[in-house]
This record gives C-alpha cells, sequence and structure tokens, in this order.
C-alpha cells in the first residue's frame, strides 16, 4: 500500500533534529502502549518506582516521561502537567508517536490505539464522597472550550448527559458553552465498587472556575450547588478537577481508550482537605497499576 496522505509540514509537526517530538522531547521507539498520565512531574517518579525496570527516561519543560516494564507489560508514564491546554499538547503528541511515521511526515496505514489512564487528584462535589477516595470518571463534562476546536460528534447517551446537564445548570448562554466525552467501558469495566463511578467535572482553572474566592469576585456564584444538586437518571457528578474532558474528547477523537481515576483530595462540600494527600495518591497508583497490568 502507497501512503496516500501528504506529509505533515515542518511547522505543524515539530521534530527536533534528533527525531523527538516537540514538547514531550519523545522519539516513538520511546513509548509504550500503556500510558499513565500524571499532572505533577515529580508523580511520574513515583508511579516508576514501581516499575521492574526503565529503559528511556526524557523531561522538557513540564513533561517527564520514564518508560519500563511492570512484569511483562511495557508502560510509559508522562506528566502533563495542569489544564486542558496541556493535554492538547501532550495527547496530539502522544497520537503522533505512535500513528505518524516520522521520517515520511505521513499517517501510518494501520493504528495504533493506545490505553491512557490519568492518575490525577480532584475535589469531590458530594458529601459522601469521602477525602482519600478513588473516583473513577464515567463521563467528562468541559467547562473549558478545548473540544470546541475539533470537529466531534457524541452519540445518544452523551447527548442526553449533555442537553440535561444544560438544562439543570444554565450556563451556556454566557459565553461557557460545555462538553461531553465518555470514557473506555473496556478499561473502566475492570474497576468495581470499592471505586467511587459518576461524572466529572473540567474546569479550566482552579479558582474561579471551581468556584473558589479570595479576592476576586465570581460570575457564577452558585456554580458549584448547581454541579451537585444536578442528576441524569441514575447518575451524578461526583468531583471536579482539570483535565478530564479535554482528555476523553481528545482521546476518543484520536482512536485512543482513555480513563481518568483521581484522588479525592478535597471535599468542596464538607470543606475537608486530605491530612496526607501524598499517602492516598501512592495507595491510589499501586491499587490502578495493580489491576491495569493484570486486568
Amino acid at each position: 500500500m502507497h501512503h496516500t496522505s501528504l506529509p505533515i509540514q515542518e511547522s505543524e509537526l515539530i521534530i527536533t533534529p534528533r527525531g523527538t517530538i516537540y514538547h514531550l522531547d519523545l522519539a516513538p521507539e520511546h513509548l509504550a502502549p500503556t500510558i499513565f498520565t500524571v499532572g505533577d512531574p515529580d508523580r511520574v517518579k513515583e508511579v516508576s518506582k514501581y516499575f521492574d525496570r526503565i529503559t528511556h527516561v526524557a523531561q522538557h519543560r513540564e513533561f517527564v516521561t520514564h518508560t519500563g516494564y511492570i512484569g511483562e507489560k511495557h508502560v510509559s508514564c508522562v506528566s502533563t502537567g495542569i489544564g486542558p491546554d496541556n493535554i492538547d499538547i501532550v495527547f496530539n503528541e502522544l497520537d503522533a508517536l505512535a500513528n505518524i511515521d516520522f521520517k515520511t511526515r505521513t499517517v501510518k496505514e494501520s493504528r495504533t490505539t493506545l490505553n491512557i489512564i490519568r492518575l490525577g487528584t480532584c475535589g469531590a462535589l458530594q458529601k459522601d464522597v469521602d477525602i482519600d477516595s478513588i473516583v473513577v470518571s464515567s463521563h467528562g463534562i468541559g467547562m473549558d472550550n478545548l473540544m470546541h476546536y475539533y470537529k466531534t460528534t457524541n452519540n445518544q447517551d452523551e447527548s442526553f448527559i449533555l442537553h440535561e446537564f444544560n438544562r439543570h445548570i444554565m450556563i451556556n448562554s454566557k459565553h461557557i458553552s460545555p462538553y461531553i466525552g465518555e470514557s473506555a467501558i473496556s478499561l473502566r469495566k475492570n474497576f468495581g465498587a470499592e471505586f467511587v463511578h459518576g461524572i466529572t467535572v473540567t474546569c479550566p482553572g482552579f479558582y474561579g472556575p471551581q468556584g473558589r474566592v479570595l479576592r476576586a469576585p465570581l460570575a457564577f456564584p452558585n456554580l458549584i450547588e448547581s454541579l451537585v444538586t444536578f442528576r441524569c437518571q441514575d447518575t451524578r457528578i461526583v468531583n471536579f478537577e482539570m483535565e478530564t474532558s479535554a482528555i476523553y474528547g481528545l482521546g476518543k477523537l484520536l482512536g485512543h481508550k482513555c480513563l481518568s481515576i483521581s484522588t479525592v483530595v478535597a471535599n468542596r462540600i464538607t470543606k475537608d482537605f486530605s491530612k496526607d494527600g501524598n499517602k492516598a495518591v501512592d495507595h491510589m497508583i499501586k491499587k490502578v497499576l495493580g489491576i491495569v497490568v493484570n486486568g
């Protein structure tokens, strides 16, 4: 088969003289097909300490990657930094590493599907979601704007939840147009009742967008209350953070399987904050690695 796609220009796909993609500083052979993403660059070593061996380490800006093996399973851990804009960079580059031939700059004939699991932290939006518990996100609802720059479609289920959400929250008249993406069921089904399941809302900031007031007044003082009270069939919004909707939206668009899992470090309803967030995150890492490697 001949490549029918035209080469991607140097300004669009930036490859360094060493043959690595610009932001992540990785070459295609440095990436495993199962990838854990973390926000914090310092958290990468907290994941890779459970690898049996590390075969490659890269670092550029906030993007740190450790690739190696747990037993026979080939895995990578990549830090994204905070926010949907960084997810745009990381997910496009992960996909390019897997699905673009760097020598010819053309899309490969046969596509690789990556399994991408986020190991994050979040704030709980329900009284009964305890500090240090682990949330598995069924859907991500984006209050950011990333996926509006891409041509996407929703399935019936996603469209229904989004419609109900918009009707309930009444925010989309104010230059905020929420969007939705679903996690990969094939990954999610390995996580049982010991995890909290529900919808995650993704915000493009930590303070105003998550209803925190320090000195700047809020445009939506009732935002948290309306998120808490949303119900759709038998599901509800359990938490919010700053990456999930972009991961689900872009991951699905590019044909990858994604799952976002987060440790609850704050409960915004009870106003509790984790006494030892690092210990709780470590517990999540061990648990999730065990399930993914043996699953």
